[in-house]
């Protein structure tokens, strides 16, 4: 057993027996609880019993199960258009609850099924699946033990991926060579104390990172670039003996497109994006040109810029050269870190699914779901505020603040004509709400799910393919919340009355029954319920992995050109990021607290470079202003940050998320994937 710090504050913030009294609500007005901070909302403690906030009203009130329903139903119903209505999914979601969630959405008639994917790796899953099929990791953990070389960009895995830690520490003690790339030296990738092992709580640590490059925000895609030319340049040098020319000839296109762009590439160009010296990027091409079996893995560093696609397409490219994919210890490894994220999708949670899964929904249910791509969550926000989406259904999360352009978020939702928030506990998307708004409390996946055929568990689906079980062992907290099942299951009864596909009944009473039509539908998951019975679970299949086979439009991986293009930052100003702290989960809080970062009891801080400070005239310490230039000319502020001094890539500042959320402009979004661009907004 691995014990997993972030996981086990999780199971504990959501485990917790403080209840919110039916008091709080008569002495807490809607538009008060915006006066209150996120981390303030989520100690009140859990929700016990649905609310209900009228129109014209300031207060949410209790309301029965029953009502609540029927009122959600008679405001869907009177839409003149399915697609007035958005219905957000977080990834706390499970398998069943979102595989029953999208089948309701889709048979009331629309597609509008935004997640919080799209705010995080939608550029992966584009940019991966243009480039060879699929958008998810093409490893296993226990290939980070099998591999030579191991490049770790655009991520801190000691906060965001705990678990990770271990496998890296594992494959540093087997010999692998470790490589990060951030424009922040984090401790938990520098030097590492394992708290596994007794060494690692009372020993100096595991120096992890052979190399460490200070990278520029948003330089990756340069770096990715002149690493592939130096690869392209020793092969050029010995013909025959860099390239994987076998596995190039039978499983690759476009070899020939890649030399001739890359040829052009400028190192001038590189070094001003990327603030490296030409010696670092000399050694890292070293490495891996040493390397016979090479992992790069990423996370939101990377997903969250302009160019994250094409920057992530150029990973790609890297791997493809030396055939490092599809054997073990090698392949690209996108890090979803939010739950069960990555198992929504493959449920059907997305604007945009294939037409091969609406085909296998419609011969499994016998309706035709809809056809045309619905709305994403920046298209969602936009929608609200234009008043052309009058409903938010919200299963789960916290999407006021974990969405870019705060002010405009929580207007348009403010805009809708009903909110609905499906949630354990309070956040401040129950404070900026719909003129009618409801909060539907449900169970955590600590609570034993007792229905009528007995107690139940559900499934997720972890960054590496792999679906395991998950039951709760606690007493609900109130007799008064349901299941995510059971909240979809009536909603959808009263929605739809006698023309839902299926009997939703069916579906609360015994879980089985859901897992029996994700079997016959969802790609991989034939036989599901026996196999997510098997002591561990099973893996998904996924082609270029275990085959390497490639599912693109030719067949084959593709090596593609991407035009370089840089950031041009005005004197005087800076480029900001934003990131988590160590005592954070998304945008909830445990703490107040960055203990990795040396930070305690605040997270209105502003982490810049000395040399910065010194150029600008500000000192360590002192209250500054952030202001955010776009060209909307929009003048978006963050008032009165502490400056921390800190060792940022010169030009580059970081502020915590969700605070730094309100700097970036709702259309500062990565091309392709309108994933926020919140890791390269200009101060």
């Amino acid at each position: 057993a691995e014990f997993c710090e972030n996981g086990a504050k999780a199971v504990s913030w959501e485990a917790d027996p403080l209840k919110i009294p039916a008091t709080f609500w008569e002495q807490n007005s809607v538009s008060s609880l915006r006066d209150r901070s996120e981390y303030w909302l989520g100690q009140q403690g859990r929700l016990v019993e649905p609310l209900y906030k009228p129109a014209g009203k300031d207060h949410y009130q209790p309301v029965s199960w029953d009502n609540a329903f029927r009122i959600i139903a008679r405001e869907l119903n009177a839409l003149e258009s399915p697609n007035e209505a958005t219905f957000y999914t977080s990834g706390r979601t499970s398998n069943e609850a979102a595989f029953e969630y999208q089948l309701f959405v889709r048979a009331f008639g629309t597609n509008n099924l935004p997640d919080c994917s799209n705010m995080c790796h939608e550029s992966t899953s584009l940019a991966m699946g243009e480039t060879i099929g699929i958008g998810k990791s093409a490893i296993s953990y226990t290939d980070f033990a099998k591999s030579d070389l191991i490049i770790i960009m655009g991520q801190n895995p000691g906060t965001c991926h705990p678990r990770m830690l271990t496998a890296l520490e594992e494959a540093k003690r087997a010999g692998a060579s470790i490589v990060a790339i951030n424009p922040l030296p984090e401790a938990g990738l520098i030097n590492f104390r394992n708290p596994q092992r007794p060494r690692g709580l009372i020993g100096k640590g595991t120096d992890l990172a052979d190399q460490f490059l200070q990278i520029r925000l948003a330089g990756d895609m340069a770096l990715m670039q002149a690493v592939s030319k130096r690869v392209l340049d020793a092969e050029a040098a010995a013909p025959g003996a860099v390239l994987d020319h076998a596995f190039l000839e039978e499983h690759c296109q476009g070899l020939e497109e890649l030399k001739a762009h890359l040829g052009r590439l400028d190192e001038r160009d590189v070094l001003a994006a990327t603030g490296l010296r030409t010696e670092e990027i000399d050694e890292l091409a070293a490495r891996y040109l040493k390397a016979d079996k090479v992992i790069i893995t990423w996370a939101m560093g990377l997903t969250q810029h302009k160019k994250a696609v094409p920057t992530i397409k150029e990973i790609i490219n890297l791997l493809l050269l030396r055939g490092n994919i599809g054997k073990p210890g090698a392949g690209p490894s996108p890090i979803r870190g939010h739950s069960n994220v990555q198992g929504d999708r493959t449920m059907g949670i997305w604007e945009k699914m294939p037409p091969a899964f609406l085909d296998a929904l419609e011969r499994e249910f016998g309706f035709d779901p809809p056809r045309e791509p619905g709305l994403d969550v920046v298209e969602s926000i936009r929608a609200m505020r234009d008043g052309r989406v009058k409903i938010l259904f919200a299963l789960g999360g916290n999407l006021v603040s974990a969405v870019s352009d705060t002010a405009v978020a929580e207007a348009a939702i403010r805009n809708t004509r009903l909110s609905v928030q499906v949630s354990t506990k309070l956040n401040r998307s129950h404070a900026f709400v719909g003129g009618q708004a409801m909060i539907l409390p449900t169970m955590g996946r600590t609570e034993i799910d007792q229905q009528a055929s007995g107690p139940q568990f559900v499934t997720v689906e972890d960054t590496v393919c792999a679906v395991h079980a998950s039951a709760g062992r606690l007493e609900p907290i109130s007799d008064k919340v349901l299941s995510e099942v059971a909240i979809i299951s009536r909603l959808a009864r009263t929605v739809l009355g006698d023309k839902g596909p299926v009997g939703w009944a069916g579906f609360e009473a015994d879980y089985d029954s859901i897992r029996e039509h994700i079997g016959h539908v969802c790609k991989g998951c034939e036989d599901y319920n026996s196999k997510v019975r098997q002591w561990g679970g099973f893996v998904l299949p996924h082609p270029p992995r275990d085959s390497r086979t490639f599912p693109t439009a030719t067949g084959k991986a593709m090596l593609t050109v991407n035009e370089l293009e840089t950031i041009s930052v005005p004197p005087g100003r800076l480029l900001l990021q934003s990131m988590r702290s160590h005592d954070q989960f998304n945008t909830t809080m445990y703490s107040l607290n960055d203990r990795y970062r040396g930070v305690k009891k605040g997270r209105h801080v502003l982490f810049v470079n000395p040399e910065d400070l010194n150029e600008l005239g500000f000192a360590d310490g002192e209250y500054v202003d952030i202001h955010s230039e776009a060209a909307d000319g929009v003048d978006r502020v963050l008032k009165q940050f502490r400056i921390i001094a800190y060792p940022t890539a010169l030009g580059c500042v970081a502020a915590y998320y969700p605070e730094a959320n309100i700097l970036v402009p709702l259309d500062s979004t990565a091309e392709g994937s309108n994933t926020p661009a919140s890791k390269s907004v200009i101060v």
